[in-house]
């Protein structure tokens, strides 16, 4: 019996993906870059067993299926030369697929985890290769701070991982993230609402075609340390992804009447000179991309919001880390 423990935290993407050009592989139709959260913690401990006849997963302390975790661990196994089931318990100190990327966290912090109990030293891009075939977006948050993904060309995938981008690592912005709704679970998930988009919005194309100019943008932005021009950028991809999944047909809406609201207050803070950029991913909640010496004001005016029942302040967090090990 072999266990490992790791933790990983969550990433918000400033220039986001929204789209696939492969589902199976998990390969995004165009790159992102993001901002790893040390607020949003995913801690897993995965257990290779001969005596178990099934994998078994834990989430949060309740029994979970494993139909999509199975095939993954099969990934490993076959690396590992092994045939053995697994149990796996994962905790999330934040609410679960409610669009706070768990999945990210989730499956960066198992890459990590089930690679060391399978007894495989896997270097720091193949970890975000293999988490890229759990979830997309995992593939940063086995890096910290600013990250970005690559789209790559190849076919199998080889290409498409991330990396840290260094000069942003110690930048001292912050996220604030007001959770809208309880952070209940969302109705329909990413990669349903990835795909539906891209088949049916007429604003696909569009949207596919403003990704490479904003991740220029952004990179250049986090190299001169320019929030404004980052800020920019942030809101602009957030909003041009949430107008191609609402021109879908059906639409594809997150967004709640609190919603609005919270991009209404960053708005007015905005024009009293605060630096607050909100951003969105596939799900009600508003994160902010501010800096330290506003964060007190952000957090201020969302808590005065109906239907926002947690507001959270994170700095830049660590890639993911094996934090226990037992043979």
């Amino acid at each position: 019996m072999t266990a490992a423990t790791a933790q990983a935290c969550a990433n918000i993407a400033l220039v986001k993906y929204w789209g696939k050009r492969d589902t199976a592989l998990n390969l995004p139709a165009q790159g992102s870059l993001s901002l790893t959260l040390d607020a949003l913690r995913t801690t897993t401990t995965v257990q290779f067993d001969e005596r178990l006849r099934a994998d078994s997963l834990f989430l949060d302390g309740k029994s979970a299926t494993t139909s999509r975790l199975s095939p993954w661990l099969d990934i490993v196994r076959e690396r590992a030369g092994i045939a053995t089931f697994a149990s796996v318990d994962s905790k999330n100190d934040f609410p679960t697929s409610s669009g706070l990327a768990s999945s990210a966290s989730a499956y960066a912090a198992l890459a990590v985890a089930a690679t060391s109990a399978a007894g495989l030293s896997l270097t720091r891009t193949e970890l975000s290769e293999l988490a890229r075939r759990g979830s997309g977006s995992a593939a940063r948050s086995l890096f910290g701070g600013f990250a970005i993904w690559h789209r790559g060309e190849r076919a199998d995938g080889k290409d498409s991982i991330a990396e840290e981008l260094v000069e942003g690592r110690n930048w001292p912005v912050r996220m604030v993230i007001a959770v809208v709704g309880g952070g209940k679970k969302k109705s329909v998930s990413s990669r349903d609402a990835m795909g539906h988009c891209a088949a049916t919005s007429p604003l696909y194309q569009a949207w596919l075609a403003s990704v490479p100019p904003d991740l220029r943008a952004a990179r250049d932005a986090i190299a001169n340390r320019d929030l404004e021009a980052l800020g920019a950028v942030t809101q602009g991809s957030a909003m041009a992804m949430h107008a191609a999944a609402l021109a879908s047909r059906p639409p594809v809406r997150y967004w709640q009447p609190a919603t609005l609201r919270c991009l209404d207050a960053v708005e007015n803070l905005a024009t009293a000179g605060i630096r607050a950029y909100p951003t969105m991913d596939a799900g009600p909640h508003v994160k902010v991309l501010t800096t330290e010496a506003d964060s007190d004001a952000v957090v201020a005016a969302l808590t005065e919001i109906d239907q926002v029942g947690q507001v959270i302040v994170s700095k830049a967090g660590p890639g993911a880390q094996n934090i226990s090990e037992s043979p």
